[in-house]
């Protein structure tokens, strides 16, 4: 199981990089595995401040579609449009080129809050 040491996790299984005050967010490999085929991934929260927790866009797989809860309150400033001719980039590189949104956190404080990759291991049991 891929759960790179660098990055922090949430009990949904979205994974945060942070750099400065922007937050790159996607799902994990854990994640992608459950779901299966991605076929689309859907974010209609561009340029909205949300807060932690809540939805901020759904991911469509051949057998369900799932809610992406954002791990940090903020602004999503920015939406990997990549996903939008190649969704499967999730599956293949969930970490790299499968990355969602990114987001100008609110209160870096949150980021604390999140798991580390020994606590996302223990949450999945890998």
């Amino acid at each position: 199981m891929n759960i790179p040491a660098n990055l922090k996790y949430t009990k949904d299984h979205e994974w945060v990089s942070l750099e400065g005050d922007v937050a790159t967010v996607g799902i994990t490999h854990f994640a992608q595995k459950e779901l299966g085929d991605i076929v689309y991934v859907e974010v209609e929260t561009l340029d909205q401040t949300l807060d932690k927790d809540e939805v901020f866009g759904t991911v469509e797989a051949v057998k369900t579609v799932s809610d992406l809860f954002l791990p940090l309150s903020g602004e999503i400033i920015e939406f990997n449009t990549g996903l939008e001719d190649a969704p499967e980039l999730v599956n293949s590189d969930p970490y790299g080129d499968g990355w969602m949104i990114k987001v100008k956190v609110a209160d870096l404080a949150e980021y604390e809050t999140l798991l580390t990759a020994e606590g996302y291991k223990e949450l999945i049991g890998a």
